[in-house]
C-alpha cells in the first residue's frame, strides 16, 4: 500500500509545483528509506504508525550520525506525507507535528566593522560610471541592508530618493519600504546623473547597469566586489550578505530595537512581531536616520 501510496504523494507534490526536481528527488529518496523502516518493522497500513516508531526511526539515523540538517530534512519529507495521508483520510492526525526537530546550529554569520566598510567605500571612489554605480551598490547593500537579489532588481519607479526611501520587492515577492540615509542618497544620486545615462545603451528599467548597458548579474556583481574589498586591504571573504550581516549587527549594536531591524530586513518571522505592534514607514525611517552611521546629516 505505502508503494502506491508513495507515487500518488509524488504526482500530487509535482502538480502542486512547490519543490524543484532536486528537492523532489531528495524528498522521495528520503521517504523510501522510511518506508522500508516501517516495512521491517512489520508495518504496511498507515492507521498503524505512531509517534513512538517515528521517534525510534529518528533515532537510527542519529545513530548512524547523520547530520541534524540530514535528519530535519528527512522529518520534513516524512511531515509531507503523513499531512498527505491526513488529507487522504487515511490517518486522523499528522504524528510528526508532536515531534519536536533536531537543533541544528548555524553558522555565525561574518561580520565587517565599521573601519572595514568606510575603506571599502573609500576603494570605490572615482569619476568613472563605473566607480559611481559601484559606490551607490556598496551604499545600498550596507546602508539599507538588501538582499543582492532585492538590489539587483531594483527598478527606477522604486526610488524616492527626495524622501528618503526605496520599494522593494523581497521574498515571495513581499514589498516593503527600506529607507536609505543621505550617504546611500547622494552615491545613488551622482550615479543616476553621471554614470547610468552613460552606461546605459538602450531603455531599460533596471537601475544598475555592467559596461554594456545591461543589467548588471550576480556574478558580476561578486567579481565587483571582490575587487573592491582587496583595493580596500581586507583579507576576509566578503559577500553581499556580509554587508547586510554588518548592517544589521551595527544597528542593534547602537540600541536599535530587534522589531526595527526584522522590519528592515525584511524576515519572513516579522509577521509574528506585527501581531503585537505595529511599526509605520515613518518610524523606520525616524530609527533608521537616528541609528545608522551612514544616516547622519552633515
Amino acid at each position: 500500500m505505502f508503494k502506491q501510496l508513495l507515487k500518488e504523494f509524488e504526482y500530487e507534490l509535482k502538480a502542486s509545483h512547490q519543490l524543484s526536481a532536486a528537492s523532489m528527488q531528495a524528498y522521495i529518496s528520503d521517504l523510501e528509506a522510511y518506508i522500508a523502516y516501517l516495512q521491517n518493522k512489520g508495518i504496511h497500513e498507515p492507521s498503524l504508525i505512531d509517534e513512538k516508531v517515528l521517534k525510534q526511526y529518528l533515532m537510527t539515523l542519529r545513530k548512524k550520525h547523520r547530520a541534524a540538517t540530514t535528519v530535519s530534512r528527512k522529518l520534513s519529507a516524512i511531515k509531507k506525507f503523513h499531512g498527505f495521508m491526513v488529507d487522504e483520510r487515511l490517518v486522523a492526525s499528522n504524528i510528526v507535528n508532536g515531534v519536536r526537530r533536531p537543533k541544528t546550529r548555524k553558522p555565525l554569520p561574518k561580520v565587517l566593522n565599521l573601519t572595514d566598510i568606510e575603506a571599502m567605500l573609500d576603494a570605490t571612489e572615482g569619476d568613472t560610471p563605473l566607480a559611481y554605480r559601484n559606490k551607490a551598490m556598496i551604499e545600498l547593500l550596507y546602508g539599507s541592508g538588501l538582499r543582492i537579489s532585492e538590489l539587483l532588481a531594483l527598478k527606477t519607479d522604486a526610488l524616492h530618493i527626495n524622501s528618503g526611501f526605496i520599494n522593494v520587492h523581497g521574498k515571495g515577492n513581499k514589498e516593503r519600504i527600506v529607507p536609505i540615509g543621505n550617504a546611500a542618497a547622494r552615491a545613488l544620486k551622482k550615479y543616476l546623473e553621471k554614470g547610468r545615462l552613460a552606461l546605459q545603451k538602450a531603455p531599460t528599467p533596471h537601475v544598475f547597469l555592467n559596461r554594456f548597458g545591461a543589467p548588471i548579474s550576480r556574478i558580476g556583481f561578486y567579481k565587483v566586489l571582490k575587487d573592491i574589498a582587496k583595493a580596500a586591504g581586507i583579507d576576509k571573504d566578503v559577500s553581499p550578505h556580509t554587508l547586510r550581516h554588518s548592517f544589521a549587527t551595527h544597528l542593534l549594536e547602537r540600541g536599535v530595537d530587534l522589531r526595527f531591524v526584522q522590519e528592515l530586513l525584511g524576515h519572513s518571522d516579522v509577521a509574528t512581531t506585527e501581531r503585537y505592534t505595529h511599526i509605520s514607514n515613518q518610524q523606520l525611517i525616524d530609527v533608521y536616520d537616528a541609528y545608522h552611521p551612514h544616516a547622519k546629516k552633515e
